[in-house]
């Protein structure tokens, strides 16, 4: 078994002189397993007047230059001894976390002094330093040091998290055994490296503190992320984020410890224990299905196309797939392309120049300039003309556009995340859409199922609404009003649910909601579970005469709609105006 050999470095002023001195001394000692090294702040230089002085206290000194603080390679140190002020603070963050002691010494100011000043200067430093290192070798100083850091390095090797310690630079300075097991890297590697560098997208999973320049966070964060291991393999891990100060409270580095949670992910979405992901809430075995493959969607620039009926949720799924993955320290820019007119469509999605047309006043960013580095999400993308299918199609090909009635190419680098309602297939059938946009939007389609085919998460979503919305209020739900929403058809799908418990606590005024509560689903008969799943939901018949619409017969229209007030409108059989003057009077007779 060969010999351990301990590591010592002796930090000096702003070159090495002094501490050259002091690791002179040190090798006088001759003991074989403790291996000296010499550091200065800005230089690793030393004055030649060291040498002459050391050899009238017959010593003889390694015939070299010593390190610089911040170069010191990826050597793992035990001890640090600084001594001089300036030595003081930058030891806290050298590879190997040492253990510190300091020494208070004047650092050695030759420059522009007489030769013989210097001399008597240097002679004065080398009898100090001498004599602290045989008080520290001597008085068996050294051999506690060492043995506090073997027992600390046994502890911390021997956790089962684990630990990184870096800089505010990213350079990082302590790597335990744990954190070698569980990333695949080794600590070589990474000492005194920006984690960055050596592991793609850092241990943070690219959503660092210290990527733009912030300033740090003053609290513990804690939160999860995706990284691949040294073999490229994916795993979890759960991060516990702190930032590491100085005596005088300035921040000086960040210590993480972190976990695999691969495994116990895995086996609680198995197991259906997991209830929600990213915001998502659901534990229906598609809904597992759809938490696995986003993590995987999320480390790719790929474009990802989110199918489903109105209000499943494509936004929230949209919005998990950005904030998992790298780009999650950028901007994620939702644009509704069905809501906005072609000519504003334009404007909103590339910008416009002053006086590009009436009431431009001023040059304005696009969202796709917004979102540079970030996400664009671009919902009910089937919903745009032809033209502006082109204009989008070239951005997607050369990541480049013009504003409106600008001349200047502008280069972005967005991932593109679009959703549709829509049959995108029966739509380019049609001649409608894109065949080649639709390849360039759709290279990953994602599916996201509607409420009818998840019924078991029900319960789940009405309580989560139900904590949302209920603030200040002790509510539950009956067990006829949960078996009434298990009945219903959702044509509306979650968003039409979240409606239902808004009306459920309006109506109810004690602690539980019966099914006397819910909207009155009498007026729509075919919108029970008996309503065939392709077919489109039936809206309350038309009603004619002021007299017989009601508040609760509005908000049914409306929940019946999706939260389409226009079709809501069109069902009853009155005009849009008719409809929102009804709706404003009917919800201010009931407030």
């Amino acid at each position: 078994m060969s010999e351990t050999i301990n590591q010592l470095i002796f930090v000096g002023g702003k070159d090495a002189t002094i501490s050259a001195i002091a690791a002179a001394f040190a090798r006088a000692k001759g003991r074989r397993d403790v291996a000296i090294h010499y550091a200065g702040i800005a230089s690793g230089q030393v004055s030649p007047l060291a040498w002459r002085v050391l050899s009238e206290f017959h010593v003889v000194p390694e015939e070299r230059d010593g390190l610089i603080l911040s170069q010191t390679g990826n050597v793992v140190f035990d001890i640090a001894v600084s001594l001089c002020g300036e030595a003081n603070a930058p030891c806290a963050v050298m590879p190997g976390n040492p253990l510190q002691l300091h020494w208070a010494l004047e650092d050695f100011s030759g420059r522009g002094a007489d030769q013989a000043t210097a001399l008597e200067s240097l002679r004065g430093l080398c009898e100090t330093i001498r004599r602290l290192v045989d008080d520290f070798y001597g008085r068996g100083y050294l051999d506690a040091f060492l043995q506090s850091k073997r027992t600390e390095n046994l502890v911390l090797d021997h956790m089962s998290d684990g630990v990184i310690a870096h800089d505010l630079n990213r350079r990082v300075f302590y790597f335990n055994a744990a954190a070698e097991k569980i990333t695949g890297y080794k600590r070589e590697t990474l000492l005194n490296q920006d984690c960055h560098e050596v592991i793609p997208g850092g241990l943070c999973g690219a959503k660092c503190s210290f990527c733009d320049g912030s300033e740090p966070p003053k609290d513990a964060v804690i939160k999860e992320v995706e990284i691949a291991t040294a073999s490229g393999e994916r795993r979890r891990i759960s991060l516990n984020v702190n930032i590491m100060s100085d005596q005088a409270g300035k921040p000086v580095g960040v210590l993480a410890c972190f976990r695999d949670v691969t495994r116990e992910m895995q086996l609680a979405r198995r197991l259906g224990a997991i209830e929600q992901f990213a915001g998502i809430v659901g534990r229906d075995p598609k809904m597992l299905a759809l938490y696995d493959l986003i993590p995987e969607l999320a480390e790719s620039s790929a474009s990802v196309l989110i199918q489903g009926e109105s209000g499943t949720g494509k936004e929230l799924v949209a919005a998990a797939l950005h904030n998992e993955g790298p780009r999650a320290g950028k901007m994620f820019v939702p644009v509704n392309c069905g809501a906005l007119p072609e000519g504003l469509l334009e404007s909103e999605l590339f910008g416009h120049v002053k006086g590009a047309f009436t009431g431009a006043i001023r040059d304005k960013k696009g969202r796709f300039e917004l979102a540079d580095g970030g996400t664009i999400f671009l919902d009910e993308i089937g919903d745009i003309s032809p033209a502006m299918q082109v204009k989008l199609l070239r951005v997607l090909q050369e990541g480049s556009f013009e504003r409106v009635g600008g001349e200047q190419t502008i280069k972005v680098n967005v991932r593109v995340v679009s959703a549709t309602h829509r049959n995108l297939q029966k739509e380019m059938a049609a001649g409608k859409f894109r065949e080649d946009l639709f390849y360039r939007l759709s290279v990953v389609p994602l599916v996201v199922p509607p409420l009818r085919e998840r019924r078991l998460d029900i319960p789940l979503l009405a309580d989560h609404f139900l904590r949302q919305l209920a603030v200040g209020r002790s509510v539950r739900f009956s067990p006829e009003a949960i078996d009434f929403m298990l009945d219903h058809n959702w044509p509306g799908n979650v968003r039409e649910l979240q409606n239902w418990i808004q009306f459920a606590l309006i109506k109810c005024k004690g602690d539980m909601i019966q099914r006397d509560h819910l909207p009155p689903i009498a007026l729509n008969p075919l919108a029970s579970v008996k309503t065939p799943p392709n077919s489109a939901p039936s809206l309350p018949i038309p009603v004619k005469g002021r007299q017989r619409l009601t508040h609760e017969i509005i908000e049914a229209a409306i929940l019946q709609a999706g939260g389409n007030k226009g079709e809501a409108a069109k069902a009853l059989g009155v005009s849009r105006a008719t409809f929102y003057r009804f709706l404003d009077e009917t919800r201010k007779s009931v407030s």
